[in-house]
């Protein structure tokens, strides 16, 4: 294992300076903009925009690999990556920015899927599981050093935008540097809009709930805090909290929802993170501790929604389906990224800042509710046929590749349509 975490530390420390990048990029902007007097819908569009290049480079980005190489298109994607992450100091308009967020978003759909597919094809099947626990230890610390950069220097400044730039041109130098054999081209994501409702209705609707409320957190996040009258230190301090407790989460909410119907707990911290929200709604802005518990309670609570979902998706689905299944549900996740943050800082021009959370809490109430029903319209699966969760990052379709239980893909062949008969014998889809 320790030999091939050593083959892979270029491509584990390229992204992780790209991950701490984009969480610093993303943060900064919506700091920075807030201070230039951009409105909140505007800030709220810099966060759609980024998903709205996100998904199409998720698509895209295949034939450029298969067309320059896996080097070459790292190469050239980074590059405009760290252009566009200094352009955005030379001119404070936002459509500009708007602009940059779908370039940014393209390329570093692009990065991701070229590191992940690398890694992928560097993983045994018996080692899948450590090196993607591994990866996810390194994108999680990344996310955290990215939040806490913003504290270094003052976001009206041009600095962080020049760190920004260096970090992700810096992750060129280890995959530019690799002795590690090109893998084979990637594929993109196929997308089955039909057949991930028909496997799972919870776990796409919840993928889309996640990106809807998660999505408007991190789009004028920040900028809540802002608004309540503190300062960046504090900023800071409440995105890292944010981060910290969703990592803390993830490894015993996983492992409780492998012990029974994983649906209970779903629908069990859907309920919790709605009322965390309330709770940041209405004692946010009391004291600086009440934010911050505020935050470790809606970190602790809508981080790990997204790792469940797709888990229970996994448990209704034939092993081949795995990979794709799971890309699909990340793409479900891109769209309502899209759309959430339009809508929450709408609700906060008319409520005040306080009613991100609110927003949050909605939606998330919406899910408990859709949860609920849906376990009074099927069955439970049987504990022999539930798959373990895995907590797998956000960042590419081909992250999944890596999940050692999609490792009998390509062994099993196509099925067909999986009707709701065929996922189980005693259980109907939910």
């Amino acid at each position: 294992m320790a030999q091939t975490i050593r083959v892979l530390s270029a491509l584990l420390i390229a992204a992780f300076l790209l991950i701490s990048g984009a969480g610093l990029q993303g943060t900064l902007l919506s700091v920075r903009g807030n201070i230039e007097g951009f409105s909140l819908v505007l800030l709220g569009s810099l966060m759609s925009a980024y998903f709205t290049g996100f998904t199409v480079g998720c698509q895209v980005a295949p034939h450029m690999v298969k067309r320059a190489g896996h080097i070459r298109s790292f190469t050239a994607l980074a590059s405009i990556a760290s252009a566009a992450a200094l352009a955005h100091a030379l001119a404070v308009n936002p459509v500009f920015w708007i602009v940059l967020r779908v370039i940014a978003g393209f390329c570093m759909a692009g990065l991701y899927m070229i590191i992940e597919s690398w890694i992928n094809e560097g993983a045994t099947n018996e080692r899948r599981g450590r090196i993607l626990a591994v990866y996810r230890v390194v994108d999680l610390s990344a996310g955290t050093v990215g939040q806490a950069m913003l504290a270094t220097a003052d976001p009206s400044e041009f600095y962080l935008f020049a760190v920004v730039s260096i970090v992700i041109s810096i992750a060129l130098v280890p995959v530019a540097l690799t002795s590690t054999t090109q893998p084979t081209p990637i594929t993109s994501a196929e997308i089955d809009l039909k057949k991930l409702f028909r496997i799972s209705p919870l776990a796409a609707f919840g993928c889309l709930s996640v990106g809807a409320a998660n999505g408007a957190y991190w789009a004028v996040g920040a900028v809540y805090v802002q608004n309540l009258g503190y300062g960046i230190q504090t900023v800071a301090a409440f995105m890292t909290t944010v981060v910290i407790s969703g990592a803390i989460s993830q490894w015993p909410l996983g492992f409780v929802s492998d012990l029974f119907d994983r649906r209970i707990l779903i629908v069990a911290i859907t309920a919790a993170c709605s009322a965390a929200g309330v709770l940041l709604g209405l004692t946010g802005g009391q004291s600086e501790l009440m934010l911050l518990v505020g935050g470790a309670a809606f970190g602790f609570t809508a981080m790990p929604i997204f790792g469940l979902s797709v888990a229970h998706a996994n448990d209704r689905a034939e092993p081949h389906e795995y990979v794709t299944l799971a890309a699909g549900l990340l793409l479900l996740y891109g769209a309502g990224a899209i759309v959430g943050p339009f809508i929450a800082p709408m609700i906060m021009q008319h409520f005040g800042p306080q009613a991100l959370f609110f927003y949050t809490s909605g939606v998330y109430g919406a899910m408990t509710l859709f949860g609920l029903y849906r376990m009074q319209r099927s069955d439970a699966v049987k504990a022999e046929e539930r798959e373990a969760y895995v907590s797998v990052p956000r960042t590419s379709p081909a992250v999944f590749e890596i999940d050692p239980r999609g490792e009998h893909e390509e062994d099993e062949g196509d099925d067909g349509e999986n009707g709701e008969d065929s996922v189980s014998e005693n259980a109907s889809t939910v």
